[in-house]
């Protein structure tokens, strides 16, 4: 693919650039979001996103942490022999349990920030309908 074609297929593709200022000449109020379908979030889809990382969450509790325990007590025994390895082994199992807990705590972010974004979304929804109709009743007032 040659450079110019390259640049003609990213023009063509790019996005419109967005004015917050002011709308188009000659295109009336703005539509509210509700039937436009901007910033459109489906509960379910919140809601299921966030039960998959719950559910992950819940089997890296039960089946993640299992080699630890067995790890920990092999590196413990071979170094009580004298072995090398058990001190290698060690380090292998506290860096595990250090991702482990990353990973988790990452899980847990996840489904708790979910839980609350369609409520979050809703009243910022609605406190920013509230301040458009507001501005469109004060420039009703100047316009007469």
């Amino acid at each position: 693919m040659a450079w110019d074609e390259w640049e003609q297929i990213k023009a063509q593709h790019a996005p419109a650039r967005m004015q917050l200022n002011h709308l188009p000449d000659g295109e009336g109020p703005a539509a509210l979001p509700s039937t436009t379908g901007d910033l459109k979030v489906k509960n379910e889809e919140l809601t299921d996103i966030g039960r998959k990382a719950h559910t992950l969450y819940d089997s890296l509790w039960s089946k993640a942490r299992t080699p630890i325990e067995s790890s920990d007590s092999a590196a413990t025994d071979l170094t009580s022999q004298g072995f090398a390895l058990g001190a290698a082994l060690q380090t292998v199992s506290n860096r595990w349990d250090q991702q482990l807990k990353s990973l988790m705590d990452a899980c847990a972010q996840i489904s708790n920030h979910l839980q609350v974004t369609k409520k979050v979304h809703a009243g910022d929804e609605h406190y920013i309908q509230r301040q458009m109709s507001s501005i469109d009743t004060l420039e009703e007032g100047f316009s007469k």
